[in-house]
């Protein structure tokens, strides 16, 4: 179970095990958040047809950056715990957290906190990267899984798999050993660590808001609030003449508008189909990671394109 819409190296990887894979969708008019009417009425479906065993939840969300609130954490635990599903939890953005009010809950951590019917009964492996968050070392491939309460023989598998696959380049574990374990107060570098990661994590807010206030300053583009990650995923109301000319070509609307803003502006987005959304609504995902100047200047360019783009097709 995936959500919808979702970071496509898991409908990639589903498609190249042979799994099958079983949509649920986020909530857009409440900010992305995740229902559990919806987990139930996605697995009801899927079970007239397959064996559901596994609901994955990125958390913060990419790539419709929304940070869920622990209520919802504890609800998704409950409802692994009563349809015996096994847990995963992508927390990669864990660290990137900008809106007031939000704040970052690991599943690990609520798990152990609901007591033992709980803790000693959901199976849960959770994720974390060198390539995301404040860090943002791509180059350097390094990440982590924790498994909790995994099967002993299916652990044994898993040790197997992993045994047999090349490790990451040594700075590439080394780096991952910083992230876990950060210059400590009194250290020498923990002043300087402070303030960079401080600075960084801060300019991310700034443009966080800048872009959803500019994006929702434009007629027919709609913003949620991008609460954590690095992306937004905003709405865009295409005309009936560009969707119908998209479909002559044999492309989704949304790419058909993305390909046309990279050709008359130079800015590359990339659309929602590509990430899933539901029928009928069409969207891009936009990263906020450019420099202040340069996402104002990009922002306003966006503006400006999709005023032309709706006039012309109108």
């Amino acid at each position: 179970m995936i959500s919808i819409p979702q970071y496509p190296l898991y409908s990639a990887s589903i498609a190249e095990l042979g799994a099958v894979q079983i949509n649920y969708y986020l909530n857009e008019e409440k900010c992305w958040s995740l229902d559990i009417s919806e987990l139930q009425r996605s697995l009801q479906a899927a079970r007239k047809h397959c064996n559901p065993r596994v609901l994955c939840i990125i958390n913060p969300g990419n790539p419709t950056g929304q940070v869920q609130s622990r209520q919802c954490i504890e609800d998704v635990i409950q409802f692994a715990a009563k349809e015996n599903l096994f847990l995963m939890a992508d927390e990669v953005y864990q660290d990137n957290v900008y809106a007031k009010g939000c704040e970052f809950h690991s599943f690990k951590k609520v798990l152990f906190e609901m007591g033992p019917e709980y803790s000693k009964k959901v199976e849960l492996a959770s994720f974390h990267s060198t390539s995301k968050c404040y860090m943002g070392e791509c180059g350097f491939r390094g990440g982590y899984m924790e498994v909790i309460n995994m099967d002993a023989d299916v652990k044994a598998q898993l040790t197997k798999l992993v045994s047999v696959r090349l490790c990451p380049p040594a700075p590439g574990q080394a780096l991952m050993d910083l992230v876990v374990n950060p210059p400590q107060p009194g250290e020498p570098s923990h002043q300087t660590f402070m303030q960079e990661r401080t600075a960084v994590l801060s300019a991310l807010a700034e443009k966080a808001k800048l872009t959803e206030q500019i994006l929702n300053t434009v007629p027919g583009i709609s913003c949620n609030p991008v609460q954590g990650a690095m992306y937004s995923f905003p709405r865009i109301t295409l005309p009936e003449r560009a969707i119908s000319e998209a479909k002559a070509k044999g492309q989704a609307p949304d790419m058909f508008y993305c390909m046309k803003l990279l050709e008359e502006t130079g800015i590359c987005l990339v659309p929602g189909s590509g990430f899933g959304q539901r029928e009928g609504t069409y969207h891009f995902r936009m990263t906020i990671l450019p420099p202040t100047d340069k996402l104002k200047l990009m922002l306003n360019k966006l503006k400006d394109f999709h005023q032309r783009f709706t006039q012309q097709y109108s």
